[in-house]
């Protein structure tokens, strides 16, 4: 266990390193710069904000002094929002974006999960034919045409929820239940396939010869082994959440990490671009390390030795 982690550390660091060097180059190989876009800016004040950022330096030292502020948690300052660094904008931004995708994984789980088993238990039946049936328009269905219709319908035309923010409770659920469309859907039919094929193993067979209970049954033999593919795609999924969504909080006009971003690739503003970037890598191959973990807890069968890639 102890080299395993190690290991998988190891591969983060790397991984970090390699996304933080793509993002750079990336970033300086558009054409233009942060300033280029402003109007009527004299020459002489161009060279001037370029000095004060440092983008006259050389690529190689502007690359080589970025990794240094990473190293040290600082993701620079912002070239749009005066007076600000990323890492304030990020820390601003968060708690919208958290509060926003912990409701959205709590409800995903609590409905989708569900939906996937009674979708299982009545296998080619109607019911499982409109569950999957919803669950498929869920999917296919973009989440800002879902935000959209929602907005219309139900702040525009019914007036039940705000139109835009959350200076009340009730103007999350606009937004959570659209962020959440996709990822229900998707969740309940991987539940539901996870679900069947255990369902047709032998020791679900045994299970339901010697008379147990349908809920034992499923809650005792079958989730253990049903949930392992829902976990991972779960991990991913948190993160996704936690980090915001782009598209989403720029409908609803929610003050988040996603909104920033948005406005960061409009305003051409690199370190944001890039500090957002770093900051939900970071948060994603965390979160895959944790659920790595967690497969053997779920299933002692899969051990985390020297065999594990």
């Amino acid at each position: 266990m102890g080299l395993y982690t190690v290991k998988r550390l190891v591969a983060i660091v790397i991984t970090l390193f390699m996304i933080i060097t793509l993002t750079f180059f990336l970033m300086h190989s558009i054409p233009g710069g942060p300033f280029t876009g402003e109007k009527n800016v004299p020459e002489v004040v161009m060279k001037a904000l370029n000095e004060k950022y440092h983008l006259d330096d050389p690529l190689w030292k502007q690359y080589v002094d970025y990794l240094k502020s990473v190293a040290q948690f600082d993701l620079g300052p912002s070239f749009k929002y005066e007076g600000m660094t990323v890492n304030e904008l990020i820390k601003a931004g968060l708690p919208v974006s958290a509060k926003v995708g912990l409701f959205s994984i709590i409800l995903i789980l609590l409905v989708g999960i569900p939906i996937g088993i009674f979708a299982a238990l009545y296998q080619n039946k109607w019911p499982d034919t409109l569950a999957m049936l919803l669950a498929t328009l869920g999917v296919t269905i973009p989440s800002f045409v879902v935000g959209t219709i929602l907005l219309y319908v139900f702040s525009l035309k019914l007036g039940w929820t705000p139109a835009y923010g959350i200076d009340q409770w009730q103007g999350y659920i606009l937004p959570v239940v659209a962020l959440s469309g996709y990822s229900l859907s998707f969740i309940s039919r991987l539940t539901r396939s996870s679900m069947i094929e255990v369902f047709q193993q032998d020791y679900m067979r045994t299970a339901r010869g010697k008379g147990l209970r349908t809920s034992k049954i499923i809650v005792k033999h079958g989730l253990r082994n049903g949930l392992i593919p829902v976990v991972t795609v779960v991990g991913p999924l948190i993160a996704a959440m936690l980090t915001g969504s782009f598209v989403i909080e720029k409908i609803f006009a929610l003050p988040g990490i996603g909104r920033h971003f948005v406005q960061s690739i409009t305003n051409r503003d690199y370190t944001t671009i890039m500090g957002i970037t770093i900051f939900y890598a970071v948060i994603l191959v965390v979160i895959i390390f944790i659920v790595d973990l967690i497969y053997g807890l779920i299933d002692p069968r899969i051990k985390l030795n020297k065999g594990t890639k």
